[in-house]
């Protein structure tokens, strides 16, 4: 059994920032990459941000420079820093593990999602 659970959303000013935490447990052979996703209303689910296992990130256009994704010396939490926000940032933010379970078995894992609300 794996699981992701996320914390760290809320509703902030625009202008402000949040920092979204992710953590990886369960029966988890490596990680490949863990991705930052969300949803807004009415929207397609968007990728936000990669960190890959070596350590190499990508950020969708819309976030560069503002949002940062890195991760503690285990791997197994993952972060969001987002600076910046702005109202066009709202949307439910959902955590991804691209994982292995055993040594041939990958498979997507996904977070419950937490409410990131940008407004004055």
């Amino acid at each position: 059994q794996v699981q992701l659970v996320e914390s760290g959303g809320g509703l902030v000013q625009p202008g402000g920032s949040l920092r979204l935490s992710c953590t990886v447990s369960g029966n988890i052979f490596s990680i490949y990459a863990m991705n930052w996703y969300r949803q807004a209303p009415g929207k397609q689910r968007e990728l936000v941000a990669t960190i890959t296992a070596g350590g190499s990130t990508n950020y969708t256009d819309s976030v560069k420079g503002r949002f940062t994704i890195s991760r503690d010396n285990t791997r197994t939490t993952v972060y969001l820093q987002m600076n910046s926000l702005k109202p066009e940032d709202t949307a439910v933010y959902y955590c991804n593990a691209d994982a292995f379970v055993d040594s041939y078995s990958r498979h997507n894992f996904w977070g419950q999602g937490t409410q990131v609300t940008v407004s004055s």
